[in-house]
């Protein structure tokens, strides 16, 4: 049984959900989220809240019972609230900056590595901090790894770019004899 999804997400005020067969919306005062929805998962929508129930008794429904519980009240934070994603560049000479839409991360490499970013993400930079807000969760989490991921801190300097207060383990590095 799953915890996540026997609880019911509530609905506050400002914000709109609606379920039809193939299709989860969300609507609030930051934005409209929508998703697929799974044939074996029911979704209603009723005056205490929003529910998700599995069809059958398999395990792959009972798995995506919880996933789907999760999506919903993920979508309904994500429009009234937002989330948040930091990351920071350490290292000699390492930075980033914003043009227009357009994220251009200077880290080393010969050239500078410029990512667009996606919509319905703002992203701002400050100093050596890049902050990445939207609505919707799974975007934000897959640009700020990809950001990461053009450079991962490394162990001996712990230059790169890491998410903030990521804990990086240093190694000691070579001794002289």
């Amino acid at each position: 049984m799953s915890r996540l999804g026997k609880q019911i997400a509530t609905v506050p005020s400002g914000v709109e959900v609606s379920v039809t067969d193939t299709e989860l919306t969300v609507k609030g005062p930051k934005a409209t989220l929508s998703r697929p929805v799974h044939k074996e998962v029911a979704i209603e929508v009723g005056a205490d809240g929003v529910t998700v129930a599995p069809k059958k008794e398999t395990k792959f429904s009972h798995a995506l019972w919880g996933t789907f519980a999760a999506h919903v009240k993920n979508m309904i934070h994500g429009v009234t609230e937002g989330f948040e994603k930091k990351l920071e560049i350490e290292g000699v000479g390492y930075r980033a900056e914003m043009k227009g839409n357009t994220l251009v991360l200077n880290v080393g490499f010969s050239h500078p590595v410029e990512f667009e970013v996606p919509a319905g993400l703002d992203a701002a930079v400050e100093k050596n901090v890049i902050t990445i807000t939207g609505a919707d969760k799974e975007v934000l989490g897959q640009f700020a790894a990809n950001v990461r991921k053009v450079r991962p801190p490394e162990p001996y300097k712990g230059k790169g770019i890491r998410y903030q207060g990521e804990y990086i383990i240093r190694k000691q590095g070579k001794k002289a004899v």
